[in-house]
């Protein structure tokens, strides 16, 4: 008497893949040539006690796939780096990560509706030099420059350019610019960071049309972006290369650093802290301080000491820092 073949359970498929977006409880995972949504095991919300997510756009991760063609995140691959920020209405310590193994940030301000923030800006390069992560500046909207704002323009302008950062003019009206942007994302892993309405969606559709990036309006009322954006998402370049567009914020937090620390992550402070009587100088109070003679001798802009003392205040209350 015969009998059937006895059959094993077929084992779930595992395969690699990229996350390109977060919406909150989902994520979606590129593998090859298509997009699988896929929720996050438990254990990794454990194992990331001090970040609000545990997965990341950017990540490399392992799903398993199910039945019904979705899939699980059962893997995060080691990380070269991450960008991260301190987390909105957390307890201090508390990281939000932006995104996971960037080649650069770069960071877009228009240079009017709305005005410059250079506290914002500072308090993004403070976190990509922690980081060690490479970062510019993108002035955008360059069509809406006032004759009588050309001056306090060009000495923002050149104060980052003498720092040594790279910056780059554009407008996405006129395409000025916009050419060499897209040169500078080709083929990296490039995060976008700049509170909504200074023109990050239409600046990267510009760059790459059909991007589809989510575009919005200024509030007449507040003068400030409405907020488009709501979840981080990294989208493909055709010319190779993957940009991180963030949720458009108006605060960026710095994250776990000792008030003494700050100052290494101002790169013209540096060449200065040996002449500071005091090891751990926080370059505020103390006698004898090398950053506070170079501020009086002009080798260090007042702006920058400014928005240094701004996130020291932050870090000596523990507060979420808001962008001045």
């Amino acid at each position: 008497m015969s009998h059937p073949a006895e059959t094993t359970p077929t084992e779930p498929e595992h395969i690699d893949g990229l996350v390109l977006r977060s919406t909150g409880s989902w994520y979606d995972v590129q593998v090859d040539d298509r997009v699988i949504p896929s929720k996050v095991r438990g254990k990794f919300r454990l194992e990331e006690q001090h970040a609000t997510n545990p997965v990341a756009v950017g990540d490399r991760v392992t799903i398993r796939l199910n039945k019904d063609d979705t899939g699980f995140i059962t893997e995060i691959h080691p990380r070269h780096n991450v960008f991260t920020r301190r987390a909105a209405g957390r307890r201090p310590g508390m990281a939000h990560i932006i995104a996971a193994n960037v080649d650069q940030i770069w960071i877009i301000q228009s240079v009017r509706r709305p005005r410059p923030n250079y506290g914002f800006i500072d308090r993004v390069l403070v976190m990509a030099e922690a980081h060690e992560i490479p970062a510019g500046i993108v002035f955008n909207k360059l069509d809406l420059l006032r004759a009588k704002d050309e001056a306090d323009y060009h000495a923002l302008r050149d104060l980052y350019d003498d720092l040594g950062y790279d910056v780059i003019e554009t407008s996405a009206t006129t395409g000025t610019g916009v050419d060499t942007f897209r040169e500078a994302l080709t083929d990296k892993t490039s995060v976008i960071a700049g509170p909504s309405g200074v023109g990050k969606s239409t600046l990267l559709n510009a760059v790459e049309p059909g991007l589809d990036v989510r575009t919005g309006q200024i509030s007449e009322k507040t003068r400030k972006g409405k907020h488009t954006t709501t979840f981080a998402a990294l989208y493909p370049l055709s010319d190779g290369g993957y940009v991180v567009d963030t949720p458009g914020i108006r605060e960026f937090g710095v994250l776990d650093l000792e008030d003494w620390e700050l100052a290494h992550y101002f790169v013209e402070f540096r060449a200065h802290l040996e002449a500071c009587k005091f090891p751990t100088c926080t370059h505020d109070h103390e006698p004898g301080c090398g950053v506070k003679a170079a501020v009086e001798d002009g080798a260090i802009s007042e702006q920058r000491y400014q928005s240094y003392l701004n996130i020291l205040d932050s870090i000596h209350l523990g507060e979420h820092d808001v962008g001045r």
